[in-house]
């Protein structure tokens, strides 16, 4: 078996459940199944919601929570993790229904299955932790605001609202509204809203959106209000099919596919981090987390199931019941299953108002006013990109949302790391000199100190620094404190040591780090420099070097009396050697 082969296999095999996983099951089972019950009474209105909003019915949903569910609780990598239908899915899911209709969201999702499975053979699920607050908060907020959105007509009983985004298709549900009003859909749904978010307070323990929709769903069977309903559910889970497929549609559907792996890989690995902080001795492996998420997206198509992923709100209240092992999500999709054989024809009786008012809660319950008002207040650059990142996300969708954050994010890094590059002139020690043959010297060699990182953010700036350097015959480029040196940086100071020869300057490189010197030679920067003996290990050494050429009668001087550092303007001490 060749390197590669083992390699593949090992890595693979990591992905897969292990005894460690099982050994969890154990410790507490009783607490688990009780967990995993708990948030199946939290998951069912959710589910249900979800699946009406995506556009594939609330069948959909349920489908959703109970296949994927099941498969990510047991292949995922988090012992807490709770994933089904969640709101940030459907903003995205949405317009992939009104372009390319129910068979191409299915094509989409098993898609982005086979993409999460790729980045976790890949190894690439460690990398969501270098993702900037901000656009973590930004695009929560921008969700918990599209989702509202979504809410609109369901809420206004309106079930024919148009608009080619959320936020038309709100304005027109708005609109019909105020032509024929419909008081009862908008009571219900604020009802259920202030039942959940009032009664959390009171009793956090108790299921009020279970209780909201229940009351809302006797009030529509007892009252001629005429709130609409879920409609009929099949009684059990559809046969698994293939009939989705179309390899045809891979180019077109692929951009659709990407986006919603981003957003499966993104929640659930922000969802996993959220479990780990609120246990101790929890830790979540990304990688696996990424595998059981691909696994769940491939299988939940194959029963007509939306793209799933990890849902914080699940997860927390999974975490708050005492679960422990991945037996608590996986009664949780169980319990679900069991409700799919035997209450269907219930279920489908529920107003959909009911569960616009279940979103509605869930929306004002996402968005942290505190940890958004600190961050804003944090700098001006945090700032932006949070505004950026929610405006983006209301306005376009969320993966655009996410790449103009972290796009404005790097550049405002990228910025303030270059503010760090520094040029300092040091004037040379006097050593054993006389005043006036250091007043000599100094008139003459210039040492200048590059500290920082000279890449292509900061190179510009430091070739004008160089460039006003004037009226003297040597300078010596002190390199040691370069943390960072990358092509352009190389480029650009092989530019400035350029302009200095030709207006008669003599330039000494010292103290250059093996790795940017590998960097320098590479590109040719300062080839000539070597040749010519130029380059010294050290600061001492090049100012040797360059007393010579500037007053070659103060050289034998300069050997016997020895040469010091350098002291800085800057901290007015003597400096390292180099």
């Amino acid at each position: 078996m060749s390197a590669a082969v083992s390699v593949a296999r090992d890595r693979v095999l990591g992905l897969l459940p292990g005894p460690a996983d099982w050994a969890a099951v154990h410790r507490s089972p009783r607490r688990d199944l009780l967990a995993g019950l708990t948030v199946a009474v939290v998951a069912l209105p959710l589910a249900l919601a979800f699946g009406v909003t995506s556009g594939l019915g609330a069948q959909a949903g349920l489908v959703t929570a109970v296949v994927a569910g099941a498969v990510a609780a047991v292949f995922g990598g988090s012992n807490l993790q709770v994933s089904g239908p969640t709101g940030a899915m459907t903003v995205v899911l949405v317009p992939v229904v009104q372009q390319f209709g129910t068979t191409g969201v299915l094509m989409v999702g098993a898609m982005a299955g086979l993409i999460l499975v790729a980045l976790a053979l890949a190894r690439l699920g460690r990398y969501v932790r270098y993702l900037p607050t901000p656009v973590i908060e930004g695009f929560t907020a921008g969700i918990a605001v599209v989702i509202a959105l979504q809410q609109v007509p369901a809420a206004l009983g309106v079930t024919d609202a148009e608009g080619d985004r959320v936020w038309a298709v709100a304005a027109d549900a708005v609109a019909r509204f105020v032509v024929h009003p419909r008081p009862a859909a908008v009571a219900v749904a604020l009802g259920v809203a202030a039942l959940m978010l009032f009664g959390a307070r009171w009793r956090p323990g108790l299921p009020f959106s279970l209780l909201g929709v229940a009351a809302a769903t006797v009030l529509a069977e007892t009252a001629p209000v005429g709130l609409v309903r879920i409609g009929a559910l099949p009684q059990g889970l559809p046969a698994p099919s293939l009939g989705f497929l179309d390899l045809d549609a891979v180019g077109v559907l692929l951009p659709s596919a990407l986006a919603v792996a981003a957003l499966a890989a993104l929640e659930s690995l922000l969802s996993a981090t959220v479990a780990d902080g609120m246990t101790v001795g929890e830790r979540h492996d990304p990688d696996r987390e990424l595998f059981g998420q691909g696994l769940a997206n491939l299988a939940s198509p194959l029963f007509g199931g939306i793209p799933a992923t990890a849902a914080i709100a699940r997860t927390a209240v999974n975490v708050r019941a005492g679960a422990s092992s991945k037996l608590a999500a996986l009664t949780h999709a169980v319990a679900l299953a069991v409700i799919v054989l035997a209450a269907a024809p219930l279920v489908g009786r529920i107003p959909l108002a009911a569960l616009a008012g279940v979103l509605l809660a869930t929306t004002v319950r996402m968005v942290e006013a505190g940890s958004l008002w600190a961050l804003a207040r944090a700098t001006r650059g945090d700032a932006l990109v949070l505004v950026l990142t929610f405006a983006v996300t209301v306005a376009l969708d969320l993966v655009t949302a996410v790449a103009v954050g972290v796009g404005v994010a790097i550049v405002i890094a990228l910025r303030a790391v270059a503010r760090t590059a520094r040029v300092e002139r040091v004037p040379l020690d006097a050593g054993e000199h006389s005043a006036e043959e250091h007043a000599l010297l100094a008139d003459h060699i210039v040492a200048y100190r590059l500290d920082g990182p000279l890449f292509f953010a900061a190179a510009h700036s430091f070739l004008l620094q160089l460039a006003d350097v004037a009226d003297v015959r040597v300078i010596i480029l002190r390199m040691s404190r370069v943390s960072t040196l990358d092509a352009t940086g190389a480029q650009v100071l092989g530019d400035a040591i350029r302009r200095l020869q030709e207006r008669g300057i003599t330039v000494l490189l010292s103290g250059i780090a093996p790795g940017h010197d590998q960097v320098l030679a590479t590109l040719g920067v300062a080839d000539q420099l070597r040749r010519d003996g130029l380059v010294f290990p050290d600061t001492p050494a090049a100012i040797r070097h360059a007393r010579a050429i500037a007053l070659p009668g103060a050289a034998a001087a300069a050997s016997t009396a020895g040469v010091g550092g350098s002291t800085t303007l800057r901290h007015a001490e003597r400096a390292p050697g180099r």
